[in-house]
């Protein structure tokens, strides 16, 4: 008979394993001794360890799932409650118990991580939806699509929920999708349809544009140009095929007859200069006939200059005021001298300036006379009012007399 801590062999050859619920038969052993028997169960034991130890730590660091590792328990648990194993049994159902505890617990915990997950892609889903449906209000059509598609990618890579919740938040997402795609395509064929008009209307400025490159109107043709590209502006662009083709004809014709007119006005340009430098020497001549002394002979002389002046053409319209200015002022000058000469030579005028000279020098003996009369009365209040109307009248007499003098009276 042969023993040790967990177990022992009879003199039958039987094989017992000791346990808290006492001993069990291991089996029986013919093969040899009973050290052998022994030995040759408590193997069988050490491999029970071996097999537990490494189901703990695959629990423990891989991601095996809980069926499978209750399966591999209950398969262990199996091996050790047949008693086929010397050793210490009831540790490594403890050590079992333990796993299925910990097996257990990591199953509430994956279940509870899942049930996070869950609503972290249910809320990220949501917040997706959300920004997808006030994106489907945008006009910003690149942008905003650019952003959907990125929304669809981000969509992809969530995991999915249940599926009622799953499909309703999708429903939602594809609809705000739709929704922008339909609006952007309406925008693009409006869009379209603008182009393709302004096209139109571009085709015809183009037209007309041509036909006026030739004109010699320079005025009109250069105010029409410049309502034509108003009305350009106006139109929009065409489409990105045409527009440039479309300005390039555009503006070809209108530089046909800007150069044009430029070396028209370049030839005007150097004429009127030329024109300005006669007509300023002919002011120079006119100017030397001031002060007026024989007035018939200076109207002759500034008539004489004045015809060679009219037979000079246009000056620079910016030299016009001061050039004219000048012969203005000889004309001006000439017109006063005939005015003085009139007046000295008309009788009529002469008679009237006389007449109306007596009459104020009249006026004002009268009144000398009243004043003098009124003071020898001692009436002051009434020679002191008469006096102020002597100065009124003493003061037209001495006009009227100038005037009369420059009658040579």
């Amino acid at each position: 008979m042969s023993s040790d801590p967990w177990g022992r062999v009879d003199e039958t050859g039987t094989v017992y394993v000791r346990t808290a619920d006492g001993e069990k038969v291991v089996g029986s052993w013919q093969a040899g001794s009973p050290d052998e028997a022994l030995a040759y169960f408590e193997r069988k034991y050490e491999g029970l360890v071996v097999e537990i130890g490494l189901l703990e730590k695959r629990v423990k660091t891989t991601d095996l799932s809980s069926k499978d590792a209750l399966t591999a328990i209950e398969h262990l648990r199996e091996q050790v409650d047949a008693h086929h194993a010397v050793g210490d049994l009831d540790a490594l159902r403890a050590r079992l118990d333990k796993l299925v505890e910990l097996v257990e617990a990591r199953r509430e915990e994956r279940k509870a991580q899942r049930a996070r997950q869950s609503e972290e892609a249910r809320q990220a889903k949501e917040a997706l939806v959300v920004e997808a449906e006030e994106l489907a209000q945008s006009d910003q059509w690149r942008v905003a699509g650019e952003r959907l598609r990125a929304l669809v990618d981000t969509w992809k890579g969530l995991p999915r929920l249940d599926r009622k919740s799953d499909d309703e938040l999708w429903h939602r997402f594809s609809h705000a999708r739709s929704a922008f795609s339909k609006r952007r395509k309406q925008h693009f064929a409006q869009l379209d349809a603008q182009r393709e008009e302004a096209r139109r209307t571009k085709e015809r400025l183009v037209a007309e544009a041509e036909a006026l490159s030739g004109s010699t109107d320079w005025g009109p043709t250069a105010a029409r140009y410049r309502e034509l590209m108003a009305e350009w502006k106006a139109a929009g662009r065409a489409q990105r095929e045409h527009e440039e083709d479309l300005w390039n004809r555009f503006r070809g014709a209108q530089d046909v007859f800007f150069a044009a007119r430029s070396s028209v006005f370049a030839e005007r340009d150097a004429e009127q200069a030329e024109n300005l430098k006669l007509k300023e020497e002919l002011a120079g001549e006119a100017e030397k006939l001031l002060p007026i002394t024989d007035l018939k002979a200076a109207r002759a002389a500034f008539r004489a200059v004045n015809e060679r002046w009219e037979a000079i053409g246009h000056v620079p319209r910016d030299a016009r005021p001061r050039v004219e200015g000048r012969m203005h002022a000889v004309e001006r000058a000439l017109q006063e001298a005939e005015e003085a000469e009139w007046r000295r030579t008309n009788p009529e005028a002469r008679a009237r300036a006389e007449g109306l000279t007596g009459q104020l020098q009249a006026a004002v003996d009268k009144l000398k006379g009243q004043i003098e009369q009124a003071r020898a009365q001692g009436n002051s209040a009434k020679a002191e009012k008469l006096e102020r109307e002597l100065e009124g009248r003493q003061a037209l007499l001495d006009q009227a007399l100038k005037g009369l003098q420059e009658f040579g009276g």
